[in-house]
């Protein structure tokens, strides 16, 4: 067997031996679906590792006595798994979550609390998998930003912001009461109401130019949530007024793997006998979904509306005088 099925087995005796009742070696070889062999090396792995495996000789069974793995915390080494590993991979400087590295210092001290003999099995787990991520937006010297709107959010006071504005075409400066931090779409954005525009908004903290705390204070409208303020958008933008039933039309060579995704919360398949899949989707604006679209070519037609379709069909007429040229 693998090391890391041997893990599993481990990770499986060690619950069952924490449960709170005693196992002879029989219960413990039929639940492992091992010889009584094994489970008797499989203890003194444990008992070598450090890990207090008692016998009670009045019952001829064992068991770990509750509270003395990994304390405070409790976790059992399944959880410490996951969360190592979660840990690790999401506080990379280059493929995890911006501004999470301090995730990583958590995965080591949640290491360093394993036995030894286990460290080793652990150590080749992680390193054996491994969490792509998509490609990050440069957040560069951003960190003070997102601590700062943390903090303010955290507080509830409102974030002073110089702000390179992609909306308003310009550099502006708002005083923004942060209800949210978002990270999505490869980096961090803070919702809140802004005072230049009188309305809640989205800032991308990578475009934040300056921040300063204030001491005026703010309190979030009670009914605020990020699926009332999102909407039915496709995924950061929403157009109100703009609700459109959009319908795309995949051919074969790309139906299956755009259907093995759940792109949105409306999203419906439907299959053709010809292979082709049509993709039904409700969506509060055309402009953010028709960039997706057309990121697959002539592998996706737009059925309806028949603002997209027009949408689509100048932007794919310019590109065509752009690669004549």
């Amino acid at each position: 067997m693998s090391s890391i099925g041997k893990i599993r087995r481990l990770l499986n005796l060690m619950e069952r031996l924490q449960s709170g009742r005693i196992y002879n070696t029989k219960e413990l070889a039929d639940f492992c679906n091992v010889s009584r062999r094994t489970i008797f090396r499989d203890i003194k792995t444990l008992q070598d590792s450090g890990i207090p495996v008692l016998y009670d000789a009045s019952k001829t069974g064992y068991w770990i006595s509750s509270g003395t793995y990994l304390p405070p915390t409790d976790f059992t080494l399944a959880e410490t798994l996951s969360l190592m590993l979660l840990a690790q991979e999401m506080g990379s400087s280059k493929r995890g979550v911006p501004f999470q590295g301090v995730s990583r210092d958590a995965a080591l001290k949640l290491q360093s609390n394993l036995p030894n003999h286990l460290r080793q099995y652990v150590g080749e787990l992680t390193a054996s998998v491994k969490i792509n991520t998509e490609p990050q937006a440069d957040l560069d010297g951003s960190q003070q930003h997102y601590e700062r709107a943390l903090e303010a959010l955290t507080s509830r006071k409102k974030i002073r912001l110089r702000y390179n504005s992609l909306y308003d075409r310009k550099v502006i400066r708002t005083l923004v009461s942060p209800y949210r931090l978002l990270f999505q779409r490869r980096a961090w954005y803070i919702i809140g109401r802004s005072s230049m525009h009188r309305a809640v908004r989205t800032f991308h903290v990578g475009r934040i130019q300056d921040s300063e705390i204030t001491d005026d204070e703010f309190t979030p409208p009670p009914r605020f949530t990020l699926q009332r303020y999102l909407g039915n958008a496709w995924n950061l933008v929403r157009e109100r007024g703009a609700r459109s039933d959009v319908v795309v039309r995949f051919q074969p060579l790309v139906a299956q793997n755009v259907a093995e995704v759940s792109w949105h919360k409306t999203q419906r398949l439907v299959w053709n006998p010809d292979g082709t899949m049509d993709f039904h989707v409700t969506v509060d604006g055309i402009h953010e979904i028709s960039w997706w679209i057309m990121g697959y070519a002539d592998q996706a037609e737009v059925l309806q509306p028949s603002s997209l379709v027009d949408l689509i069909t100048t932007r794919v007429q310019r590109m065509a005088k752009i690669y004549k040229a």
